[in-house]
């Protein structure tokens, strides 16, 4: 009942439609509208043509916008727990994706306990367990644990790829929560929820600028034996949109200087692009195409944010700079 209470208190004392929030989310809806009316424009006037990968893409997109405005906007700890979950999504298609051992079992459930524990400190705003938890202390727990199960044939490689996992879908991904955490000094415009729509709106508008760069302008390709789609003509097309959309965005949601917004934008862009291939070369090495089939048109949640598993924790720090 406290919990709703605060929810109603949160949506009576909001003044909606001056929140900085609310205004660049609300842009993105009218973005979505223009999108899917385009779309249909095209499936009427070209019928003999397949829009369905479109299509499919912008109901997703639809799909992600609206739960994430809900869950950004509505209160902390409903942001907290989506948060956690989408944590938990992205570890569980990673081990799916990645050969595991039988005996590894124990292992992989204390894995996914650090999810509940990493956002326990992100709730009580302790900052020095949270940033060591799981480079210290997991690190060295499920080696202990995996010795104690006695199967040491092919010990190395998964405990790598355990560790490797938790690092980018835990710790990496839990960065974007702890941004609920700040303090209100750090961002009296908009609070640690305009850091996150700022940095998530940046890092997935740089993936699609990339995409739609490379399938214009696109020849030269940058790491051809990784992702053959991306071309220098994509990754330089991102930077700049998504320097200009860091200018256009930082008044309304960060305290952000000119200079700083563009050395977000160009951080963001760099390492968006970074995040998105280290995940390509994880399913080339496996020999699959998409980590799931949970977003029509994008293929699986890890997908869609594998760049955020080096944008969300390099933002978060470039912050303290700024």
């Amino acid at each position: 009942m406290t919990l709703l209470s605060d929810v109603m208190q949160t949506i009576l004392d909001m003044n909606v439609w001056a929140s900085p929030l609310v205004q660049v989310l609300l842009g993105i809806f009218v973005l979505l509208i223009i999108a899917s009316i385009v779309n249909g424009l095209l499936k009427r006037s070209k019928p003999e043509k397949n829009f369905s990968e479109i299509g499919d893409r912008i109901r997703s997109w639809w799909f992600m916008a609206i739960v994430f405005s809900i869950a950004t906007l509505i209160h902390e700890n409903i942001s907290l727990v989506f948060f956690a979950f989408l944590t938990y999504l992205a570890l569980k298609e990673y081990f799916s994706m990645v050969p595991t051992r039988r005996a590894d079992r124990k292992v992989l459930f204390f894995a996914y306990l650090s999810i509940p524990i990493q956002f326990l400190w992100i709730y009580m705003e302790w900052y020095g367990m949270f940033i060591i938890f799981i480079p210290i202390y997991m690190f060295l727990f499920l080696p202990i644990v995996m010795v104690f199960i006695g199967q040491t044939k092919g010990f190395l490689k998964s405990i790598g790829a355990i560790h490797w996992g938790i690092m980018l879908m835990v710790f990496g991904l839990s960065h974007l929560a702890y941004f609920l955490a700040l303090p209100e000094a750090m961002n009296p415009l908009a609070g640690g929820a305009g850091f996150i729509i700022y940095l998530v709106i940046l890092t997935q508008l740089n993936d699609v600028s990339q995409f739609l760069f490379g399938k214009m302008f696109g020849k030269r390709k940058i790491v051809p034996a990784v992702s053959p789609n991306k071309t220098w003509a994509g990754f330089l097309g991102g930077i700049g949109v998504t320097v200009l959309l860091a200018l256009l965005l930082a008044p309304l949601l960060t305290p952000f200087t000119w200079v700083a917004a563009i050395g977000s934008g160009v951080l963001i862009s760099i390492f968006g692009f970074i995040g998105d291939v280290n995940i390509s070369a994880l399913k080339r090495d496996i020999g699959i195409k998409d980590s799931g089939k949970a977003l029509p048109g994008h293929g699986g949640i890890l997908d869609r944010i594998d760049s955020l598993t080096y944008t969300a924790p390099l933002f978060f720090h470039f912050t303290n700079f700024f």
